[in-house]
């Protein structure tokens, strides 16, 4: 047997998984894990990224009684991005799933959570907090980019975000990628979680139309009125073409969570009438699709 041969493989049993959960302090890495620890994930928390394959070892020798495992890495290990990007390539060239989710959230969110457990950041050193945010920022830079799942929870509790990560990882089987379908105003900025992002502000804006403005995309009146006009077909025809070879792409790279971001400009009659109808064609495509109005209610 070589030393390519995949963890757990002797016995007949499938090499257990691994989900690395990162990202910024303060956006919820504990709460992720905790939600997987209820979905009975084996949980190791503050594990440098060159232990890892020592972890999935240790896995793998227990008969199938660890399938799972999660690890929560933080950015205080030494050379983080670098080491821990390496390491999870190395995993999957021995066959193991190896998946990145990164936990994100502004910098008005962060320093409100610090502030309110009065806890410095762990790269702050003399400087000020938002000076410990940027850097750790940068320094995740790369991580945050090559994420199978890049969860923003700037605007979520800590209920929210377990539901949301149960729903990720609920089911151990994924035929198909996952889409999350975001409507959101760009006057209240851009979703930061978004793989792909799809404006809707050259069709006419149904605020204008006095018995439409106090509706929303999701009332069939704004919804017939946003889909009957000139381009929003076509869009959605040609769009979900696109998106059927994003997919195709994502699911052959072993990406298995797309965010589709779909905008406007307060959020509340186009971009949520689109967003539902690309919910449901992406349904149609097979896959699973959960859809949120981000800024629905705060115009």
């Amino acid at each position: 047997m070589g030393d390519d041969q995949p963890t757990g493989s002797l016995s007949g049993e499938l090499p257990p998984e691994i989900v690395v959960v990162t990202g910024m302090s303060g956006a919820g890495r504990s709460t992720a894990a905790r939600a997987l620890e209820d979905l009975d994930w084996f949980v190791v928390d503050n594990l440098p990224p060159g232990l890892l394959p020592t972890m999935i070892d240790l896995a793998g020798r227990t008969q199938g009684a660890v399938p799972r495992v999660a690890a929560v890495v933080d950015v205080r290990s030494m050379a983080f991005t670098q080491d821990l990007l390496s390491t999870v390539e190395e995993l999957r060239r021995r066959g193991i799933t190896a998946r990145v989710v990164f936990l994100e959230a502004g910098d008005d969110a962060l320093v409100r959570r610090f502030e309110n457990v009065r806890r410095p950041h762990p790269l702050q050193g003399d400087g000020r907090l938002t000076d410990g945010i940027a850097r750790e920022r940068e320094t995740l830079r790369a991580i945050r980019g090559e994420a199978d799942l890049v969860i923003d929870t700037s605007q979520l509790n800590v209920h929210q975000l377990k539901a949301k990560v149960i729903g990720f990882f609920g089911e151990a089987e994924e035929a198909r990628p996952r889409a999350n379908v975001v409507s959101f105003g760009y006057k209240h900025g851009l979703p930061v979680d978004a793989d792909l992002v799809l404006d809707c502000r050259f069709l006419p804006n149904p605020h204008w139309i006095p018995e439409l403005r106090a509706m929303n995309g999701r009332d069939a009146p704004v919804r017939e009125y946003v889909l009957a006009q000139n381009g929003a077909k076509e869009m959605i025809d040609s769009y979900a073409e696109v998106l059927r070879l994003i997919i195709d792409g994502y699911q052959r790279e072993g990406k298995h969570y797309m965010t589709l971001a779909v905008g406007c400009t307060g959020g509340k009659h186009r971009s949520v009438a689109m967003a539902e109808r690309f919910g449901e064609r992406l349904r149609e495509q097979g896959l699973e699709v959960h859809v949120v109005h981000r800024d629905l209610g705060q115009e």
